[in-house]
């Protein structure tokens, strides 16, 4: 099965909104167009779907490998607030072990400034 085979069956991103562009070998790019439903009270993105959106690419990151990776860990820091267009978050995985990965997603607004930076370890099922 492949990435985008698994990815559609990933019914909480689709919800949210997330389209997976690519992932492949350690990598992925995911996109969200910033809706009335990703807003908060403040008029801005919410942390939750700017998580949501570096999730499914850490996910598709994560398992393009061809075996099972689950998040153990995750930290995201939120840099500038986000409030229409289109978020793109980049994954890349870092030097890592066998049944250790680590991973960095970078999520971007419409004019390409950092919003978040997302860091993610997860356990690969080898």
């Amino acid at each position: 099965m492949g990435m985008n085979e698994h990815f559609e069956k990933d019914a909480f991103s689709k919800h949210c909104g997330v389209r997976l562009i690519e992932a492949s070998d350690g990598r992925a790019v995911a996109q969200m167009t910033v809706g009335p439903e990703h807003l908060n009270h403040v008029g801005t993105v919410h942390g939750g779907a700017i998580f949501a959106l570096a999730d499914a690419a850490f996910a598709a990151a994560s398992n393009s490998h061809g075996f099972v990776a689950v998040a153990i860990n995750i930290n995201i820091s939120y840099l500038k607030a986000a409030t229409a267009g289109v978020l793109t978050a980049t994954a890349r995985q870092n030097p890592a072990g066998r049944r250790i990965g680590s991973y960095e997603i970078n999520i971007t607004d419409s004019d390409g400034q950092l919003i978040a930076v997302f860091h993610g370890l997860t356990y690969n099922k080898v």
